[in-house]
């Protein structure tokens, strides 16, 4: 339902990223033109081909790498996310138990030690990014929620998790929201940081180390050119068409119409949608209290990310997930009034002591998933070509791990990452349209009447259970 003043409260919302919209925005850099060669391009300048391109060249200074983007580095997905650093690989340990339970442990160690390695480089190259190890609070906003929290609290303790089990006061305690009835508080497992300026902080490192990058440059065709592979580029109406001839290839171009025909059976790309709140006065902050800073999630099929900003904002984001025919990825679907509406909504029932709060900011942004919620590898062209995709929302930190994992694939390498089964096996894939549109839209609402039903899940999405593949909200 719709508050009457949520209309107000947006009025005079703008509608571009938060985190994009700062006056430290980086000039961009020329698009490339004419013939060029190197030992490693990097097709897309996102956290996963901006950690491909640092890694590689601290790995070996003499490498020479070449970055390419089709807008600026960070100005998709990198930069308008919720700023969520979180040290799991698998969307969650329950999705890792579930499918990959002979590794589970390995990938818990890998991930933290991911998360440790991030926070190594944002100290190592000076990346103010504001990273803050506060964890993550889930919460549960009705009642059949609460054995979920306690059976996840359970699990991951099994796997050496600090994990605090709060109550409906404690949590309350922690934040003071009239819908919490309970929490689980995964104490240092999740990092809070400005998603912009980690992006930023990455392009700054890698050309500090001798990376080329050249942004407004979109590759247009990748074919065998002998012993390796020629990328074809426009830079747009002004810009001289390139080529880069390259002995390796990375992927990262995640959500938006792949290189490789192949890849569109195995990913989808999803909007989804924040909201961020003027800055907070001293006493609204009292009003809900959250001195520990965590990022907060709720518990729901169709959920809530939620976050404080270092200037005293505070991000709404998620619930929907909104999937368009035919893989449709375009910049007018980045607003969306009605769901603007409904987050509106939906955060003054989560704190309705900050009635009469306006939105500064309002944006949306496309991620890729895949079926089973967590990034998956392969390889083309011979080896010659690596990518990594599927990341779900979780590519803030996991896009480190797949960058180590791709320049090892590039390699040829037989190393414990190549070997893992995350690694070694692909997803199911997605139907061809229009049962790939008909069966997202039937799972979404599907999972919207679990929601409103006690978490019951129905027919279909019991039968998705069963067979491994389905679409995550």
């Amino acid at each position: 339902m719709t508050l009457p003043h949520t209309g107000r409260a947006l009025a005079d919302a703008a509608p571009v990223p938060y985190w994009l919209d700062r006056p430290e925005r980086p000039d961009p850099l020329p698009p490339l033109t004419g013939a060029h060669t190197a030992d490693l391009l990097v097709v897309g300048g996102g956290y996963a081909g901006l950690w491909t391109a640092l890694l590689a060249k601290e790995a070996d200074p003499d490498r020479d790498v070449l970055l390419v983007d089709a807008g600026t580095c960070g100005w998709a997905a990198s930069g308008r996310n919720g700023g969520f650093c979180a040290a799991s690989l698998t969307h969650g340990l329950a999705n890792g138990v579930d499918r990959f339970p002979g590794e589970v442990g390995e990938l818990e160690r890998l991930g933290r030690e991911n998360l440790d390695a991030i926070a190594a480089t944002v100290a190592r190259h000076g990346i103010d990014c504001d990273f803050t190890r506060t964890g993550e609070l889930a919460v549960a906003v009705e009642p059949y929620q609460l054995d979920g929290l306690a059976a996840d609290a359970e699990l991951s303790r099994r796997y050496g998790r600090d994990v605090r089990l709060l109550d409906r006061d404690e949590v309350r305690a922690e934040v003071a929201s009239p819908t919490y009835l309970g929490g689980l508080w995964d104490v240092d497992r999740t990092a809070l940081l400005d998603p912009a300026k980690l992006a930023w902080g990455l392009r700054r490192a890698a050309l500090g180390l001798g990376v080329r990058i050249h942004e407004h440059t979109r590759v247009t065709g990748l074919a065998a050119d002998g012993a390796a592979l020629r990328a074809t580029t426009a830079g747009g109406a002004d810009a001289v068409p390139g080529s880069v001839r390259a002995a390796r290839v990375a992927l990262a171009t995640n959500a938006f119409p792949p290189l490789l025909r192949r890849l569109r059976a195995w990913t989808v790309p999803v909007y989804d949608y924040a909201l961020t709140t003027e800055p907070l006065t001293a006493a609204q902050r009292d009003a809900i209290g959250w001195r520990n800073g965590q990022g907060l999630a709720d518990t729901g099929n169709q959920f809530h990310y939620y976050r404080l900003t270092a200037d005293g904002r505070i991000l709404f984001g998620g619930y929907d997930a909104v999937y368009h025919y035919g893989n449709r990825v375009a910049p007018a679907l980045e607003q969306r009034e009605a769901t603007f509406r409904t987050l509106a909504a939906h955060f003054f029932t989560t704190f309705p002591q900050l009635e009469g709060l306006r939105f500064s900011h309002r944006w949306g942004g496309v991620i890729d998933t895949c079926t089973r919620f967590c990034a998956f590898f392969d390889t083309a062209h011979s080896g010659r070509l690596a990518y990594a995709a599927g990341y779900t929302g979780l590519g803030v930190g996991a896009t480190r791990f797949a960058a180590r994992v791709t320049l090892d694939l590039l390699a040829g390498a037989d190393t414990p990452l190549t070997r893992l089964d995350l690694v070694r096996r692909k997803p199911l894939p997605f139907p061809p349209e229009p049962f790939r549109a008909a069966g997202i839209n039937l799972t979404r609402w599907s999972l919207a009447r679990a929601d409103a039903r006690g978490g019951r899940r129905n027919l279909w999405l019991r039968t998705l259970d069963r067979s491994g593949l389905g679409f995550d909200s």
